[in-house]
C-alpha cells in the first residue's frame, strides 16, 4: 500500500463493522447446494471439502531480507515446501502498489486486465476477472470461503460480494485472531488472510531499517499462530492443506514503492501441499499463478474462456528456454548491472537457431541479434522503458531488443535477426494451434513477422506485429494435405525502436481425421435346433479395428446394427488388445435374408471419421456353421 500507517489504521477502523458479516446466509447456501444447513460458526458457513486452502498475504515483505530478518516460520514453509521468486509489472502496465498487487493475487491476471492501476480501484474488472473465492462460490455454492484483512479493501473490494465472510481486522492483531479462531474452531474451505503492518514499517524506515526487520518478525509469528490454528483442528490429520505465502511489493531501502527498483518489483511465493516438492526452489512461478493454483486444489478447473495469466502449479511446466538458466552470461556491455549478475545468452536450446545473417556488425553485444535472458537482467539494463511490462513471460525467455542494441556504434543498417524453431512432427491433422507469450513494444520504425514454413518448403506470413501487443497468443494454423513437418520462424527488425520478447512457443497438433478404421468384419450362420417354428438362426459376426496406420485398438466402442425379418437387432461390443470384436444375436428360421451394418465406432482417446465398413449381406438359408 501507499498509505502512510495513520491513514491506514483509521481507514480499517472506520470500516470493521461495516464488513464483518456474513455475505450469504448459512439456509441460502444450503438451499442452492440442495444439502442440508451445516452449523456455521461466527457466521461462517461450515465447509463441505476435505482439501483446502490458506493464503496468506504479507504486504510490503521484501525476500531479500529474509537471510536477514528472524522469520522461523516462513523458513520452516520454504523448507517444507516450493520457494519461487519472481518479479512484477510496472508502469506503464501499474506502478508496485497493493490494489494492483493483491487483485493479481486474488484474480490470476495482470493489471492490463483486471483494470486496478492504484489504490483508488476506479473501474475494476471484477465482471470479466473476478476473484477465486467468487469463481469457487460460483462453482460449488456450498464451498465456505473466508477473507480477513487489515487493509479494508481486501474484504471490501478485492475479495467479491459472494465470498461468505470477510472481516476487516483492524489490526494484525486483530486480523490473525479473528483469523486463527475461524480456522481453529469453524470450517472454511478457502481462506486467506492479509497482514499489512510490514509495509507500514516499510514506509516509515524502509527496508534496510530495523523497525522494518522487526515488523517482519512480528509477521512470522503470527503466520505461525495461524499455522498452529490449522494443525489444530481435531480434523486436520483427514484434511488436504494447501498453504500459500505471498507479497504484493517489495520495498526500497529508505521507504516507499511504487517505482521499478528490483527491490520494489520483487515478490514471492511460498508453497506447502501434497505433491511439492520439500525445499524446492522455481524460477517461473508469478503471483498470478495462485488463484488457480487454489481453484484446483479444491476441485474447480480453470476455463480457457476465463483467459488467466496465472497457471496452477501442477501444470506449470518449463520449457526448451528454461533449460538455458545454469548456462546464462555475465555482462559485456551492460556496465549498469551489478558486476557478476548472470542473465543472458546468445546460446540457442537444442533444436532452436538464430539467423544474424541480415545482423550489422557492433552494437551492444548482449543485444546484438535475439537473445536468451531473465527478467532480471534483461528489465535492469534499463528502467523505464516499458521493459517492465513482460510479465507473461516465465523464467529464460527469447528477446530481440533494437533499443538497447542501438546504444554501442555498429556497421551501417538495421537491427534484423530471426529466432527460427525445431522442426515440429505433424500427424496428418488439417489444423495446428501455434501458441506463444509475446511482449511486443513499438518506439520507432520496427515490424515484426511470424512465419511458418512446412517440409522445408517456403516460409507462409503467420501474424505480422505493427503496434503494441502484450498477450499469449493462439494462431490457428490451415496444415497442407500430407505435410509431415512444420517449422516457426520469428523475424524482427528495427531502428532504435524498442523490443519483441518471445517465450513459452508451443505447436499442438490435434488428432488426425482418421484415427480409426475398422478393417474387417465377417459373419457366420448356424441353425440352432430342430428345423421348424422352434428353430432360429445364430448369427455370429466378427470383426477387428485398426488405427489409420494399422495398429489394433483395444476398448473401441463398436455398434452394428443386423436387420432381418423387419426387425432391427442392435449389437453392441468393445475390442480386445487384438482390436477383435464379436456380436452374437439370433433371427426367426423364416427369415432369408439379413444385412449386417456397422453404425459407429467410439475410442476415448481417438477420433473416428471416414467411412465405416460396409453393408453385409447374410443369406440364412445357406449356413456357414453346423446345424444344432
Amino acid at each position: 500500500m501507499s498509505l502512510s500507517r495513520s491513514a491506514r489504521t483509521v481507514l480499517a477502523a472506520a470500516t470493521v463493522a461495516a464488513v464483518a458479516l456474513p455475505l450469504a446466509t448459512t439456509a441460502a447456501r444450503a438451499q442452492e447446494s440442495g444439502a442440508a444447513a451445516a452449523a456455521p460458526y461466527a457466521g461462517l458457513p461450515s465447509g463441505t471439502k476435505q482439501a483446502k486452502t490458506l493464503v496468506i498475504g504479507i504486504d510490503g515483505a521484501t525476500f531479500d531480507t529474509f537471510s536477514r530478518a528472524d522469520v522461523p516460520h516462513l523458513k520452516q514453509l520454504m523448507a517444507k515446501g516450493l520457494t519461487a521468486r519472481s518479479n512484477l509489472y510496472a508502469s506503464p502496465m501499474a506502478p508496485t502498489v497493493s490494489g494492483a498487487g493483491w487483485s493479481s493475487v486474488a484474480t490470476g491476471v495482470w493489471p492490463d486486465k483486471h483494470n486496478v492501476k492504484d489504490n483508488n480501484f476506479t473501474a475494476p474488472n471484477h465482471a470479466r476477472y473476478p476473484d477465486y473465492a467468487t469463481r469457487l462460490e460460483t462453482a460449488d455454492p456450498a464451498t465456505s470461503t473466508l477473507v480477513v484483512g487489515t487493509w479494508s479493501p481486501i474484504p471490501q473490494i478485492v475479495f467479491g460480494a459472494k465470498t461468505d465472510l470477510r472481516i476487516a481486522g483492524g489490526d494484525d492483531e486483530g486480523t490473525t485472531a479473528k483469523a486463527a479462531d475461524h480456522l481453529a474452531h469453524g470450517n472454511p474451505d478457502s481462506t486467506f488472510v492479509h497482514l499489512d503492518e510490514v509495509d507500514g514499517a516499510g514506509h516509515s524506515s524502509g527496508s534496510a531499517g530495523d523497525a522494518y526487520l522487526k515488523a517482519l518478525h512480528t509477521a512470522d509469528a503470527q503466520v505461525g499462530r495461524l499455522l498452529d490454528a490449522v494443525t489444530s483442528r481435531p480434523t486436520y490429520a483427514d484434511e488436504d492443506w494447501l498453504v500459500v505465502v505471498t507479497a504484493d511489493h517489495g520495498h526500497t531501502p529508505t521507504g516507499g514503492h511504487g517505482g521499478n527498483t528490483p527491490l520494489e518489483r520483487g515478490t514471492f511465493v511460498i508453497a506447502r501441499g501434497k505433491g511439492i516438492v520439500p525445499g524446492s526452489v522455481r524460477d517461473d512461478v508469478e503471483i498470478t499463478d495462485i488463484a488457480p493454483t487454489v481453484l484446483r486444489h479444491e476441485g474447480v478447473a480453470t476455463d480457457p474462456a476465463w483467459n488467466l495469466d496465472g497457471t496452477g502449479l501442477a501444470e506449470l511446466q518449463p520449457d526448451a528456454f528454461d533449460a538455458l538458466r545454469g548456462s546464462l552470461r555475465t555482462p559485456v556491455d551492460e556496465t549498469g548491472l551489478p558486476a557478476g549478475t548472470k542473465g543472458w545468452t546468445h546460446t540457442a536450446p537444442e533444436g532452436w537457431s538464430i539467423d544474424n545473417s541480415k545482423m550489422p556488425a557492433g552494437g551492444v553485444t548482449e543485444w546484438r541479434g535475439w537473445a536468451f535472458a531473465t527478467d532480471e537482467f534483461w528489465t535492469n539494463a534499463e528502467r523505464g522503458q516499458g521493459r517492465e511490462t513482460n510479465v507473461r513471460a516465465r523464467d529464460v525467455f527469447a528477446v530481440a531488443d533494437s533499443d538497447e542494441w542501438d546504444d554501442k556504434a555498429h556497421g551501417a543498417g538495421q537491427f534484423d535477426s530471426t529466432l527460427v524453431s525445431p522442426s515440429y512432427k505433424l500427424n496428418g491433422a488439417a489444423k495446428a494451434i501455434l501458441s506463444y507469450a509475446t511482449n511486443y513494444r513499438v518506439d520507432g520504425p520496427q515490424t515484426g513477422d511470424v512465419y511458418v514454413a512446412y517440409d522445408g518448403g517456403v516460409p507462409q506470413l503467420v501474424k505480422s506485429y505493427r503496434s503494441d501487443v502484450n498477450t499469449v497468443e493462439r494462431l490457428e494454423l490451415d496444415v497442407p494435405a500430407g505435410a509431415k513437418s512444420a517449422r516457426l520462424s520469428f523475424r524482427y527488425s528495427g531502428t532504435n525502436s524498442a523490443f519483441w520478447t518471445v517465450d513459452q512457443v508451443a505447436l499442438g497438433r490435434p488428432n488426425p481425421p482418421s484415427q480409426l478404421a475398422v478393417a474387417s468384419l465377417e459373419a457366420d450362420t448356424r441353425l440352432l435346433g430342430r428345423p421348424g417354428s422352434d428353430a432360429a438362426w445364430k448369427v455370429t459376426a466378427n470383426g477387428v479395428v485398426r488405427t489409420a496406420q494399422g495398429k489394433p485398438v483395444k476398448g473401441a466402442k463398436v455398434t452394428a446394427e443386423l436387420t432381418a425379418g423387419g426387425k432391427v437387432h442392435r449389437l453392441t461390443g468393445t475390442t480386445e488388445k487384438d482390436g477383435s470384436v464379436r456380436f452374437k444375436t439370433t433371427v426367426d428360421q423364416g427369415v432369408a435374408e439379413a444385412t449386417l451394418t456397422v453404425t459407429e465406432v467410439r475410442h476415448e482417446n481417438l477420433a473416428y471419421c471416414g467411412e465405416l465398413d460396409p453393408v453385409r449381406t447374410l443369406d440364412l438359408t445357406r449356413p456357414t456353421g453346423h446345424r444344432g
